[in-house]
């Protein structure tokens, strides 16, 4: 499940992005970032708002699985939040609980390497 936003502009599959910017939605740049609109989906089965015309519009992902660019070691099951990479990810690694609204969603794999990759995460479950 999806919905379209109108974006500042064209952003690849997994790219994490927030409210705000010059249009609806913009690419992330701060770590637990409460302003979280959520990742570009790939190939949603229901995308709302697909009337939506402008120059850059991206579908975001509600709920379901969604490929996310994810930086840092994560493990299966850990939240996944805004990083301080433009547009990345990362696991919340910390013992207390990550501000209200910038959880993305939990990992479905682990990725045992500290640079960016593709993984794949669950949105829409907190």
């Amino acid at each position: 499940l999806a919905e379209n936003y109108v974006s500042d502009s064209t952003y690849a599959v997994g790219t994490v992005l927030i409210f705000g910017g010059r249009q609806e939605v913009t690419e992330s740049t701060s770590k637990a970032d409460r302003r979280l609109a959520g990742v570009v989906s790939m190939k949603p089965a229901y995308l709302m708002n697909s009337e939506l015309d402008a120059k850059h519009v991206v579908a975001i992902a509600l709920q379901g699985r969604v490929p996310c660019r994810v930086t840092g070691v994560t493990h299966k099951g850990d939240l996944i939040i805004s990083s301080d990479t433009p547009g990345v990810a990362m696991a919340w690694n910390e013992e207390k609980d990550p501000p209200a609204g910038s959880i993305i969603g939990k990992s479905l794999v682990s990725k045992n390497t500290e640079g960016e990759e593709m993984i794949e995460v669950a949105v829409g479950i907190r």
